[in-house]
């Protein structure tokens, strides 16, 4: 089987996380990693014993893929020269930190016909993953993204570091274009935004209300979904889902608990209870597989360029709004 050379740009806490699932990727060669930082690139060479470049050049220069664990205000111009060199590219998200920026690297990777992937990992947690039997069409979405205070991530807002994982989810899920977008927020401890809302109406109707916090005291990572005949509940820290809904009762699956019935006549429903099975899947680790096997075999990846620049469109009119707010 055809095997693709790999390296890791980017070596800190994510970088390492890569690297380690780079290495067993099935049909992957790990061929090394670079880190501008050459203390930190060497510590993770230890750690891992894989080979250190010393220059990014040199590492392009014998790879087919890279994936880019940098910081974020470095992402463009490290995904640009990867690009440039021809090289596959595995993003870590936010894409870039400007709309302009996130536009060329997808011009680039287009014109040279290169698999451009954005690491909004969330897509890939088994909570969601679990839902696949279900048709999701929600008109409302709540989500609260809460996590205690780290300094690592607040270099960027937190819709850019968490609330965006979300936006990602949201706009995979809602099939309409953004209407109008409200929101609020403040930085608490740091030079940037460390709480915010956001409330999101499309033009199909539907609404999403998105909250995101790192300076909460309990980590809270939760999404609802709400659709006709359908209450879905995921709590994207321990993988499970809940759903609740009206059905028929030729419908009832062995694993629904009903709850009674409701309507009158022949218009009669089931209100039924049903806990997907949990999937036993490590999202990172599929997230790049999934890259790795689109580059091989020349296809679209899951979570794309464009993908990223939408999620990224929306967080920036979020941030955009709050700091309007802001203005007396």
């Amino acid at each position: 089987m055809e095997k693709l050379k790999l390296g890791v740009i980017g070596t800190g806490h994510l970088g390492k996380l890569h690297i380690k699932m780079l290495k067993n990727s099935r049909n992957g060669n790990f061929i090394g990693i670079y880190d501008s930082n050459a203390e930190q690139a060497k510590l993770a060479g230890a750690e891992y014993m894989v080979e250190i470049f010393e220059d990014i050049d040199t590492l392009l220069a014998n790879v087919d893929a890279v994936s880019v664990a940098a910081t974020t205000s470095a992402h463009y111009e490290v995904c640009k020269k990867c690009l440039t060199a021809g090289v596959h590219v595995f993003v870590e998200k936010p894409i870039t930190t400007t709309i302009e920026e996130a536009e060329e690297l997808i011009k680039i990777a287009a014109e040279k016909k290169l698999n451009f992937q954005v690491g909004h990992i969330e897509r890939f947690n088994p909570a969601l993953l679990s839902l696949e039997k279900y048709i999701l069409e929600p008109m409302f979405i709540q989500t609260d993204r809460l996590a205690q205070f780290n300094p690592r991530g607040t270099d960027v807002a937190v819709v850019l570091d968490l609330m965006i994982h979300d936006i990602d989810i949201i706009l995979s899920l809602i099939k309409s274009p953004v209407k109008q977008i409200d929101a609020s927020g403040v930085a608490v401890v740091s030079e940037s935004l460390d709480i915010a809302n956001a409330r999101l109406l499309f033009e199909n109707g539907a609404v999403a209300n998105v909250t995101a916090s790192r300076i909460s005291q309990k980590r809270m990572r939760k999404m609802r979904l709400f659709q006709r005949d359908t209450y879905l509940s995921l709590d994207f820290t321990t993988g499970v889902s809940e759903v609740y809904r009206l059905t028929g009762v030729d419908d009832v699956t062995p694993h629904s608990v009903s709850f009674g019935e409701i309507g009158v006549g022949e218009k009669k429903k089931l209100v039924v209870y049903e806990q997907p099975e949990v999937m036993e899947v490590n999202a990172l680790q599929y997230e790049l597989q999934l890259f790795v096997d689109s580059v091989l075999k020349s296809e679209k990846p899951v979570v794309s360029g464009e993908d990223g620049l939408r999620a990224l469109q929306v967080a920036q009119t979020i941030i955009q709004k709050i700091e309007e707010s802001k203005i007396i």
